[in-house]
């Protein structure tokens, strides 16, 4: 780090307003402080997570750990929040009020300093629930609160309103990300292997090799990602920034060889023998020179957090001659729109790439992995998974994202495939199907994939939220709730909330179409009339949103969509809006119906099996029941009978009496 900042220039003095050598040379340290006890805490949570035994004395130790370094993560993330303030004002350290209150104002009124002040209050949070929790699902929760923490600092490394904003922010976030999982599971591999015995090192070692794979995948992409935006052009490579991205690659290409080799070749030399033993030498090399090598990579991040890019940030604000798109998104008007323009036009979301690249890749593997096995898997399933998955990677960087930041119409059918399509294909591949049939169980005490599906599969989330009533209630209302609430201005002009609104049109509309002709197993299934009522009350309630919109006369967000400078397309904004609710109402009820159609299928074919069941069985007993049954109608005649009898004898002899 200290090499990287001398030769960049990331630590040496500014001519207007210097903060002196300490708070230069010391928020690098404390940057640097930061990513390590972040990767440390984040580590140790994904092994309590899915690596280590709930069961055995390993676990309490990851937990200290984890507790600690979260300690540690909140006081580096305090530290250089504050460096950060006399960075950026220049300002000497004093102890008078107007100091103070200038601290108070860059921490409550300043976007950089509300983004430290977020991610200081969640980190904060995460080191108090982290000494608390030790339960599977508290542990997961925590897990998840530590990615999500890396966030605001990522929101820090790319200014707002700059080009390609949103996709660099998403490649610094899966940067981070990556290369915290990755270098923390390395150092909590070093602090917990050794009092392993050599069964549980092998298993500990090889479940880490996979994780550190997957996040080699991701800090690789996400890395030419964000050097593609900061440097710009081969030449730029020469620069200083340049230069130390090359050498950080260089560091990251000497891990991935260490990591090919640790899958090859060191995991199998662990293997322990009949009598129970195993050499350590191979794992304490690997950690050694990994350990090395990341040392490199992550001195180099710290260095290049301080060193000026090559492409420098200019917002809308500083350029000469900004148009009202730029000012509104930072990004300028898109081409006058074609058909064709549907298939050339794209701005990369590296988050929801990774996402997507993965579940293929993933899905593909267990397919794999159950064909080498002997086992059949339909290939219609693999098929239908992977065009749901090609769709979704096309939503979320193609020309409707990109028109969709400008016009309403292509916003809405972004908003109905992603709700309305996709989830339908994704649902006849049966993913959590194919995982519970290609993954094996552990019997170690330690929960893998296998173990937290079956855990969210029987939680009571599940059970609540995959009822068809309940999903249909929750997909018709989220358009209200989106459309008519704050949440539609926070997900068009804020990419975060885009990104927010896509995961919640997906998981919604995915609950909606597992709930009415899912495979995957969910706690209740209902039954299919129950299915069909909730499906037309659905179609019921989109028609009329879409005609609500489509007859409107108030504009929503007339201050962006009617704001946009657009000389093309729909003569005016309502007129796009309108368009935008026909679109609404006609691309919605055309899935409405194949739903339909593949839940009457699915009751027929349903009906067929348990008539092929009651068959065979007859077949098997000689139609056993339907005897037993006429046999009980047979009982209850004879019973009627005598009982008509016995009342036909009383009025015999009551009328005898009477005569008398």
């Amino acid at each position: 780090m200290l090499l990287g900042l001398g030769f960049g220039g990331g630590a040496a003095a500014v001519a207007l307003a210097d903060p002196g050598p300490i708070v230069r040379w010391g928020l690098p340290v404390l940057r640097l402080a930061y990513n390590l006890t972040a990767a440390v805490t984040i580590g140790a949570l994904v092994f309590a997570s899915c690596v280590v035994s709930r069961t055995g004395p390993e676990f309490e130790r990851v937990m200290r750990i984890a507790s600690g370094a979260a300690t540690a993560w909140t006081v580096a993330t305090a530290g250089a929040a504050f460096f950060t303030y006399l960075q950026i004002s220049g300002v000497p350290l004093s102890a008078s009020a107007e100091f103070g209150e200038q601290l108070r104002f860059f921490f409550t009124e300043i976007d950089l300093g509300r983004l430290w002040l977020l991610d200081l209050g969640m980190i904060l949070v995460l080191s108090v629930v982290v000494f608390a929790v030790r339960s599977m699902w508290g542990v997961g929760l925590s897990t998840l609160l530590a990615l999500f923490a890396l966030w605001p600092l990522a929101s820090q490394g790319h200014a707002a309103g700059a080009a390609n904003h949103e996709t660099a922010i998403g490649g610094i976030t899966l940067h981070y990300t990556g290369a915290a999982v990755w270098l923390g599971g390395l150092v909590l591999l070093a602090l917990v292997t050794p009092a392993l015995t050599p069964a549980r090192r092998y298993d500990v070692v090889r479940r880490f090799s996979g994780i550190a794979l997957v996040s080699f995948a991701v800090t690789a992409f996400s890395g030419v990602v964000a050097a593609v935006i900061n440097v710009g052009s081969w030449a730029a490579l020469t620069e200083p920034y340049g230069v130390l991205v090359v050498l950080k690659v260089v560091a990251l290409i000497g891990l991935g060889i260490f990591g090919a080799l640790q899958r090859r070749t060191l995991i199998g030399r662990m293997r322990p023998a009949e009598d129970g033993t195993a050499k350590r030498a191979p794992l304490a090399w690997l950690i050694g020179l990994e350990l090395a090598l990341m040392g490199v990579a992550a001195g180099l991040a710290a260095a290049l957090g301080r060193t000026p890019s090559v492409v420098q940030d200019v917002t809308a604000e500083q350029l000469a001659d900004p148009s009202p798109a730029q000012l509104l998104s930072g990004n300028e008007l898109p081409p006058p729109f074609e058909f064709s323009r549907l298939f050339t036009e794209w701005r990369l979301d590296p988050i929801w790439t990774t996402l997507c690249v993965l579940g293929l890749a993933l899905y593909l593997v267990g397919v794999v992995r159950l064909h080498r096995r002997g086992d059949r898997w339909p290939v219609l399933r693999t098929i239908s998974f992977t065009l749901g998955i090609l769709l979704l990677l096309y939503l979320v960087n193609g020309a409707l994202i990109v028109y969709g930041q400008f016009l309403f119409s292509a916003h809405m059918s972004q908003h109905m495939v992603l709700s309305m399509i996709t989830p339908i294909f994704l649902t006849l591949g049966a993913p959590m199907t194919l995982l519970l049939r290609a993954v094996p169980a552990r019997h170690d005490g330690s929960t893998g994939a296998r173990e937290w599906a079956m855990s969210i599969i029987h939680s009571r989330f599940s059970r609540f939220f995959t009822h068809p009533i309940v999903a249909s209630v929750l997909f018709a209302g989220s358009l209200l709730i989106f459309y008519y609430t704050p949440l539609f201005r926070w997900a068009v002009t804020d990419h975060v909330g885009h990104m927010w609104m896509v995961a919640d049109f997906l998981i919604v509309g995915y609950f909606f179409t597992q709930s009415l002709i899912g495979i995957d197993p969910i706690p209740n299934r209902a039954p299919y009339p129950l299915r069909l009522l909730a499906l037309v009350l659905v179609m019921t309630f989109h028609a009329f949103f879409g005609l609500s919109i489509m007859t409107g006369t108030s504009l929503l967000m007339a201050d962006w969509y009617g704001a946009t400078g657009r000389t093309w397309g729909p003569a005016t904004a309502l007129d796009d809006q309108q368009l935008g609710g026909a679109i609404s109402w006609g691309l919605g009820e055309f899935p409405t119906v194949i739903l339909a159609l593949l839940v009457a299928i699915a009751w027929y074919r349903s009906d067929e099996r348990e008539q092929r069941r009651t068959d065979r069985r007859a077949a098997r007993d000689g139609d056993a029941e339907l005897k037993a049954y006429n046999e009980q109608l047979r009982a209850l005649a004879e019973r009627d009978r005598a009982a008509d009898e016995r009342r036909g004898g009383a009025r015999g002899t009551t009328s005898t009496g009477d005569d008398a």
